[in-house]
């Protein structure tokens, strides 16, 4: 290379390294404004890959730790913002309350915020009541069978469009509806199998019947409008799969014995 191009390299490189905190500076204001990383989660005592539970220290749940460690990324400090489902962390994206969450994706939500990359896939099915005769989604889509979901899900939007004759209700809280299983005033819950697989452990004479109506695909997410947080927690989830952030996030919460679905 001449000589006489090297004084033009060199101002490029100083241009570059000036202009990155600066870059760094703009994406903290948009997806930290608060000077904080909020993450919206939803609260469940089973936790798993989307939900998370109380804890005497605060929470925990992979979308817990993913929140701690990215919120570590950008330099900030993280507060978690807390809500019973999936519904209301949805119903609150363009509300400026949160700055990013990880819940499962559908079209409906496709158009109130936008979608990094997949880091679980579930599959829906139904437990139902102990003493209960229905063992199929046959059996189960039937006149005077009451079906609960939690209110404005994934899961409910699937269940509504699958079950043609049992009736579908929501409600708000797992809590709520995994009372109302246990007293046999509800004949089935539609959720993901990891989750009713350990609601039948604290619930016996529950089954969780065989089939899947629904595959139920889970991502991180921030609100419309944020492109460049969008690219950050894209960038963020892609090295947390390839750098084993989000297998030790499975481990800490239970799921060791659980792959990492993206697809």
């Amino acid at each position: 290379m001449p000589i006489t191009i090297w004084p033009a390299c060199a101002g490029l490189a100083l241009a570059a390294m000036m202009a990155m905190p600066a870059m760094a500076e703009d994406l903290r204001a948009e997806i930290a404004p608060t000077g904080k990383l909020r993450v919206a989660i939803a609260i469940s005592p089973a936790g798993g890959a989307f939900w998370s539970t109380r804890t005497e220290a605060g929470f925990a749940g992979v979308p817990v730790d993913l929140g701690k460690a990215m919120a570590a990324a950008l330099g900030v400090s993280v507060e978690y913002v807390v809500h019973n489902n999936s519904g209301q962390i949805t119903d609150t994206a363009a509300k400026g309350t949160w700055d990013v969450t990880f819940l499962p994706k559908d079209p409906e939500r496709e158009t109130r915020m936008a979608f990094g990359p997949i880091y679980e896939v579930a599959d829906a099915t139904y437990i139902v009541k102990a003493g209960s005769g229905v063992t199929s989604f046959a059996t189960l889509d039937q006149p005077g069978i009451k079906v609960a979901a939690v209110n404005a899900t994934t899961t409910m939007r699937g269940a509504l469009a699958h079950l043609k004759n049992a009736k579908v209700t929501g409600y708000q809280t797992y809590d709520e509806i995994f009372e109302l299983l246990k007293n046999g005033d509800i004949d089935a819950f539609a959720l993901s199998r990891d989750q009713l697989n350990k609601m039948a452990q604290k619930i016996p004479g529950t089954r969780v019947l065989d089939e899947t109506f629904k595959k139920t695909v889970t991502a991180v997410a921030v609100p419309l409008g944020h492109t460049q947080a969008l690219a950050f927690v894209t960038r963020f989830m892609t090295d947390a799969l390839a750098n084993g952030t989000l297998r030790k996030a499975y481990d800490a919460n239970g799921l060791k014995d659980a792959p990492i679905r993206t697809e």
